[in-house]
């Protein structure tokens, strides 16, 4: 029903980026179908689904790729495929004979999407990194953090997953449209961090005019400023504000009692600190919850900090389904929304090799083949 139906796609399984990537492309209709090494842990009780949530929504088959036979399987599924997924090092693919010259040969219409930390190519092509190294490069890890404190990773989201995954979906979708009009496949080398520079573009030009200060956390966005942070609560929760806009800081002096007074101006980073003392020492007398009373509705900007365990239960993501559940796993629902093709979350994660004959079968194989392939241990 996703605004992708109809779309075929073949992620070779990796880590992180790509199958997030592969997630995304699933949640919004296209066929993805997985394939496992057949060298690794295979099967599992159908009726107690992997809890890999970023394999939702997809098929899988177990192949090995280190047999002729098993390389021959995935040509032939590249033969019928819109799209393919691979989340090696540069070369690794070409090794095993999979590599985009021979799929597009198999297969010209062929989107080919790449997925690695620092790209197919320069010094560090072939070096080993994760998202941390990564984001470090891009200039993105030295800015977050508070001031006279070292740089906080902000989890893997940066590069794994904003600047790595997500943007391989997108350039897979792209390459997509401009295949409908070309009638040509073509490469998509999506690098974490390219993605992580080019997500940090708006503090580069914020920068070159002399808004965005190099010492971290002594700007408006990074915790320098004290209408934009997290403050502690009364009973050790935190509640978050961000009241940038001038009518928005207004209603929040107003909210905390403070309207009255003659304040310094909401820009003179010289009272910055002073105020940030004053605000983290009102927000401690409440907690959150009374927090929430007073500030939750207003254009303060204002949301309670909330766990993952909270989150599915607030009101509004409870009234938007924003998280949903699927086979007895509670998780994030599609995104984005689509009006007339909405998304959906088609089936739980596989075990490795779950639908082997299944997927093979509806992939063009005959019975027969899949038989032969199972004999020769191409597939399991």
């Amino acid at each position: 029903m996703g605004p992708l139906a109809g779309i075929r796609i073949i992620e070779i399984t990796g880590i992180g980026p790509g199958p997030f990537a592969a997630m995304m492309l699933a949640d919004l209709g296209a066929e993805v179908l997985r394939i496992d090494r057949s060298s690794g842990p295979i099967g599992g009780d159908p009726g107690k689904p992997s809890l890999d949530l970023l394999a939702r929504g997809r098929r899988s088959v177990a192949v090995d790729l280190k047999r002729a036979e098993g390389i021959e399987t995935v040509l032939r599924l590249v033969e019928r495929a819109d799209a393919l997924i691979e989340g090696f090092r540069p070369g690794v693919m070409e090794r095993l004979g999979l590599g985009p010259e021979v799929c597009l040969a198999r297969n010209p219409r062929l989107v080919y999407g790449r997925m690695t930390g620092w790209g197919q190519d320069g010094p560090l092509a072939r070096v080993a990194g994760h998202d941390i190294n990564y984001i470090s490069l891009a200039g993105a890890l030295e800015s977050i953090g508070r001031r006279g404190e070292r740089p906080v990773p902000p989890l893997n989201l940066v590069g794994d997953f904003g600047g790595g995954g997500l943007l391989l979906a997108y350039g897979i979708a792209c390459a997509l449209v401009e295949r409908s009009r070309s009638g040509k496949g073509q490469v998509v080398d999506a690098a974490m961090v390219d993605g992580a520079a080019v997500l940090m573009t708006i503090f580069h030009g914020a920068r070159l005019s002399g808004w965005w200060k190099d010492e971290r956390g002594t700007n408006m966005l990074d915790t320098g400023a004290h209408f934009y942070d997290v403050f502690e609560t009364a009973d050790g929760n935190f509640v978050s504000i961000g009241s940038i806009e001038p009518q928005f800081y207004a209603e929040l002096l107003e909210k905390l009692g403070l309207s009255g007074e003659d304040l310094p101006r909401q820009m003179d980073r010289s009272a910055w600190p002073a105020m940030k003392q004053r605000l983290e020492g009102i927000f401690r007398t409440k907690t959150r919850d009374e927090w929430c009373e007073i500030l939750e509705g207003s254009d303060v900007c204002f949301a309670p900090v909330l766990s993952m365990a909270e989150a599915p239960e607030h009101p509004h993501n409870r009234a938007r389904g924003t998280f949903v559940e699927v086979a007895g796993a509670l998780q994030p629902g599609p995104a984005p929304r689509f009006g007339r093709t909405p998304g959906a979350i088609s089936r739980p994660p596989p075990h490795p090799g779950q639908h082997t004959d299944e997927a093979l079968g509806e992939w063009g194989f005959s019975a027969g083949e899949i038989a032969a392939l199972r004999e020769s241990k191409a597939v399991s």
